[in-house]
C-alpha cells in the first residue's frame, strides 16, 4: 500500500484545529504524485510540496506571512514553462452521512466541464447531482477527500440551490470524515454558499504542474 504524502496529515490536521507553528516558517515536503506540486499558507506557516532542493527553495526567501505565494516565487517553483494554478481558499467540513440524498450520475456527466478539470488533478472521481446541479467527490491534493460544485444555472444560487446541494453532498460523506473544497475568493457567491454549509477555512493553496531546465 503507498504511503500518505505528508501534504494529507496537514490538511486532517487542520480540519481538527491543530495547525503547524505561526512562526512566519515554511516546510519543505517532497513532491506529489502526477507530476503535481503545491504551496499552501495556513496561518502563520507555509507548507510547499516540491521536488526541489529545500535548501534552494528556503533560499528564495519564501515566508509564512504570504510570501511562499507571492508570484515570483510560484514561477520559480514552476519553472519557466510550468503551470501554476489559481489560489484558492482551503475550505474543510464533515460529513453528515445517513441516508445519501443525491443519486449517483450516469457516464454523460463525465464529458462535463466540471468533471474534466477534475480528471486533470485527482483521482476516483464520482458525480453526483440532481436539476440543481453536479458536484464532485475525488481524491484530491496529497489524497484528500475534495468536492467541487456546480450548478445548472447561476441565478439557482439565488434560490438557495447551491447551499441546499452542499448540504445533500455532505450526506454522501460517512459522519464525521472530514472533507475539503478549493474555492476561489473571488467567487463570493460560492464561498458565501460553502461558509453557510459550515465549511471552514484553514488556509490557502495553489497547485503547480513544474516544467524545469535540466539541472533540476
Amino acid at each position: 500500500m503507498t504511503e500518505p504524502h505528508p501534504l494529507l496529515a496537514h490538511f486532517t490536521a487542520a480540519a481538527d484545529g491543530r495547525f503547524p507553528p505561526c512562526d512566519g516558517g515554511v516546510s519543505v515536503l517532497p513532491p506529489l504524485p502526477g507530476g503535481l506540486e503545491a504551496s499552501v499558507a495556513f496561518t502563520g506557516h507555509g507548507v510547499i510540496a516540491t521536488a526541489l532542493d529545500g535548501t534552494e527553495v528556503l533560499a528564495l526567501g519564501p515566508d509564512g506571512y504570504g510570501a511562499s505565494l507571492a508570484p515570483d516565487f510560484l514561477r520559480h517553483l514552476a519553472g519557466p514553462e510550468g503551470t501554476i494554478g489559481v489560489i484558492d481558499a482551503t475550505l474543510t467540513a464533515r460529513g453528515t452521512g445517513g441516508t445519501p440524498r443525491l443519486a449517483e450520475l450516469g457516464n454523460e456527466a463525465h464529458d462535463h466541464p466540471r468533471v474534466l478539470h477534475a480528471r486533470e488533478l485527482r483521482t476516483d472521481i464520482k458525480v453526483y447531482g440532481d436539476e440543481r446541479g453536479l458536484i464532485t467527490l475525488a481524491d484530491g491534493l496529497a489524497g484528500r477527500r475534495e468536492l467541487s460544485i456546480e450548478l445548472h444555472a447561476p441565478q439557482h444560487d439565488s434560490q438557495g440551490h447551491g447551499r441546499g446541494l452542499l448540504a445533500d453532498a455532505l450526506t454522501l460523506v460517512p459522519e464525521g470524515e472530514p472533507l475539503f473544497a478549493a474555492v476561489s475568493p473571488g467567487n463570493a457567491r460560492s464561498l458565501r454558499a460553502f461558509l453557510a454549509c459550515g465549511f471552514t477555512p484553514i488556509g490557502s493553496e495553489v497547485i503547480l504542474r513544474p516544467r524545469r531546465s535540466a539541472e533540476h
